[in-house]
């Protein structure tokens, strides 16, 4: 006669991280990537340029960034369920209000809303979330979200076409509003939870409270005046910096050196598909190599991507990019939560992060436009490639220098 063997029950934090991967995908699919669907038609109903258009989307960015601090204190005092729910109640009400929108004051106030709520729900709170509940396992937790959020652009880019088809842009984006708060506002409600000891476990479901990441306690002060923190805030800043200018002028790069648009349309969607392939692999890499060991391969595979455009535009050549760089910005999505809440602990996750995210967000928010004025002042975008190769190799650097001692009472 058979033994019957006991099933551990899964760990709840598991549910918690398909519950945020669901709930970013629908809020960066309806909050950012349908946005760009609705940019022709709002500039040809309304009479906006296409400027003031992009410009009310790109403050709402820089928003989310720099209200980052008040969220992480949040987010370390008090837990993500409350914030994630009203920030889902505010964001759905954001959307609604969008479709209504028929002055450009209105609709940049109505940007700005977006942006405070973006800060609420969107990548950093729900890394703080698994920061908390996970540790050995943070990794692959992260990448469940990741994973599942890449796809993000491939639901909702067509989805918001079909319905802007259908039914035009207001109403399209009515319906949009909509699905975003029934599923966002109850997952956020109903699922999310302070820390696991409020349920009686330890992170990972762990028996034993022994974890690769005991932390010892945090000076936030010595923290934020540390040379560590400061390197690592640089390094990131500098491949925000390369991503954010690359990713957004690859199309017209590509057109520039005699690509077909729709080649070069595939081809970009094809950074997409290698982003969510990285994280796949991440999550088993990671767990034989530390946080900054991964950073640095994240780093060496980006410094190494940049300049192969500049070699020509073989297919063989954009192939080898479009997998180096789509894997290297997939996995960039995951290192930067990794090695803080690997080398800070979760205690204080959510205030370090979003300090360190405030000089991130503001090397993207610029970078673009730093990008077109190279163009503009040089005709090709081969000043772009050689920069954004070095700023990506000065971040690998910087990694491999940080010091062994972290300061703030934290470990290296």
């Amino acid at each position: 006669m058979k033994r019957l063997v006991k099933r551990r029950p899964v760990y709840y934090g598991w549910y918690i991280a398909v519950a945020l991967a669901i709930t970013e995908t629908v809020s960066f699919g309806v909050m950012y990537y349908a946005f760009s669907v609705f940019i022709t038609p709002m500039e040809a109903e309304l009479g906006w340029t296409r400027g003031e258009i992009t410009g009310a989307f790109s403050l709402s960015l820089l928003i989310t960034g720099l209200i980052g601090v008040p969220v992480g204190h949040w987010l370390d005092r008090r837990g993500a369920r409350l914030l994630m729910t009203v920030g889902s109640v505010g964001a759905t009400i954001a959307v609604l209000l969008w479709a209504q929108a028929t002055s450009l004051p209105e609709f940049i106030a109505i940007m700005a809303l977006k942006g405070i709520c973006g800060a609420a729900v969107l990548y950093e709170p729900a890394f703080a979330v698994i920061a908390t509940w996970f540790s050995d396992r943070r990794g692959a937790a992260m990448a469940v979200v990741t994973f599942i959020a890449g796809f993000a652009s491939t639901i909702f880019i067509p989805l918001s076409d079909a319905l802007l088809v259908a039914h035009g842009w207001r109403q399209a984006l009515l319906i949009l509003g909509l699905v975003l708060g029934v599923i966002t506002i109850p997952l956020h409600a109903l699922v999310l939870r302070g820390r696991p000891t409020d349920l009686g476990l330890n992170p990972d479901g762990n028996t034993t409270r022994t974890s690769r990441s005991s932390i010892a306690s945090v000076d936030l002060g010595a923290v934020f005046r540390s040379r560590f923190f400061w390197l690592l805030t640089l390094s990131f800043s500098l491949v925000s910096l390369s991503i954010s200018a690359v990713r957004i002028h690859f199309i017209p790069l590509l057109i520039s050196v005699d690509i077909h648009p729709s080649s070069a349309a595939v081809a970009s969607g094809a950074i997409g598909v290698m982003q969510v392939i990285g994280r796949m692999l991440f999550a088993p890499i990671e767990r034989r190599f530390s946080s900054r060991a991964m950073v640095a391969g994240v780093f060496a595979a980006l410094t190494i991507s940049l300049p192969i455009l500049l070699l020509g535009n073989a297919p063989g050549l954009i192939f080898a990019f479009v997998a180096l760089f789509g894997m290297a910005i997939g996995t960039h999505t995951l290192a930067r939560p990794l090695i803080i809440a690997d080398t800070y602990g979760a205690a204080y996750y959510g205030r370090i992060s979003s300090t360190l995210v405030i000089f991130v967000t503001l090397a993207g928010t610029i970078s673009p436009f730093a990008a077109g004025l190279l163009f503009d002042v040089f005709g090709s975008y081969d000043w772009l490639l050689i920069l954004t190769t070095l700023f990506s190799l000065v971040a690998l650097v910087l990694i491999a220098a940080l010091p062994v001692r972290v300061g703030g009472g934290v470990k290296a």
